[in-house]
């Protein structure tokens, strides 16, 4: 079988777990936690980085922090992970989707000035698959609009937009370290910020909302910490992340130019004219015209033993969502990437043979079909 991720642990993830135990530091008060903080500021040029147990929550904390709430609308693609709507709707707001580029597959800016209103408080700008939001016409937008920007980073560890990191824009900025992600800590995610005030209301909400007194409180948080043991990892991970992003790029490349020319699919693009895709993971379309569903190709890949996942399903079509958050506008490209995208094996553990035994096989099913 070969997996869709297998992460890679081979540096000083276990030298630095043993240093936990040997210490006794396993909770998050212990050391790495603050030193994933600081490498994290570091790689986005952020001040101020609050480790939590994992991206949702950052996305939840961030909300929060924000006071955003009932009444307050925040605009965000359609296409993208339900943790991001979630955040939102459970803070009393409404979510607002707009449709995505049918070849970025990130959110078009165009959609996003256009579904202002006077109840617009942020827009939530979400980076898809290893290429970032086109992000000037965002913060124009916002800039223009007094707009909050919340900036989820989860995919795109080191990733530039126009030679600036991916994570260093808006008010806050997520990442998560799930064990797909360029720099894992098994679970965990961070926030980021250049706001003094707001870094602490988000440290506040991740532990509780302990006020002085240490079982005081005034307001309700979570127990969002990120253990010691975690961020050890996320340290050795961070160590060698322009590896990472090396890598990555060779396994985006060498599927493209694998699978260049089979006609039924859309591949994702090398680069745009403001970022070189990272190739978080090696997404592919089938074209319009072939009659066949994604769900097909897939199960016929399963029992090649050729591990797939399908693009995210766009929100406005979320049985749980059913009725409550629609919007005049269509959707057609985010409807298409949900029902025919998926993506391959693109863990950093995958060897070019592996690749070369995978795009044969999508080949020769794709030709069957």
């Amino acid at each position: 079988m070969i997996p869709v991720n297998t992460p890679r642990l081979d540096g000083n993830e276990k030298k630095y777990l043993i240093e936990c135990i040997d210490s006794g530091w396993i909770s998050s008060e212990g050391p790495f936690v603050s030193q994933l903080e600081e490498g994290m500021c570091r790689l986005t040029g952020r001040k101020f980085g609050i480790a939590v147990c994992n991206g949702s929550m950052a996305l939840e904390i961030a909300v929060h922090a924000l006071h955003i709430g009932p009444g307050d609308e925040v605009i965000m693609p359609t296409l993208t992970i339900i943790s991001c709507a979630a955040a939102v709707v459970r803070a009393g707001a409404t979510p607002v989707f707009v449709d995505v580029d049918p070849d970025t597959w990130n959110m078009r800016a165009d959609l996003v000035e256009k579904a202002v209103t006077r109840r617009t408080r942020a827009i939530m700008v979400v980076h898809i698959y290893g290429l970032p939001v086109d992000m000037d016409p965002i913060l124009a937008t916002a800039e223009k609009h007094g707009l909050t920007v919340i900036e989820d980073a989860a995919e795109v560890h080191g990733q530039t937009y126009k030679g600036r990191p991916c994570g260093s824009f808006g008010a806050l900025s997520t990442f998560s370290f799930y064990p797909n992600k360029h720099v894992t800590t098994g679970e965990g995610g961070m926030i980021l910020s250049d706001d003094p005030e707001l870094a602490e209301r988000c440290r506040s909400l991740r532990n509780l909302c302990f006020q002085k007194r240490r079982f005081v409180h005034e307001e309700l948080g979570w127990n969002a910490r990120m253990s010691n043991l975690q961020a050890a990892v996320g340290v050795a991970q961070l160590e060698r992340l322009s590896e990472f992003l090396v890598r990555k790029r060779q396994i985006g490349n060498l599927y493209t130019k694998l699978l260049d020319g089979v006609p039924e699919l859309q591949l994702p693009l090398v680069q745009t004219a403001y970022a070189e895709n990272a190739f978080w993971v090696f997404g592919v379309v089938l074209k319009p015209e072939v009659s066949v569903s994604a769900e097909v190709v897939m199960h016929l890949l399963a029992q090649r033993e050729i591990g797939t996942r399908p693009f995210f399903y766009p929100m406005h079509q979320q049985p749980v969502f059913a009725g409550k958050y629609l919007s005049t506008t269509a959707f057609p490209s985010a409807e298409h990437l949900g029902e025919q995208g998926f993506y391959l094996p693109s863990g950093l553990a995958l060897t070019d043979d592996e690749i070369d035994t995978v795009a044969e096989a999508v080949r020769d099913v794709i030709n069957k079909v």
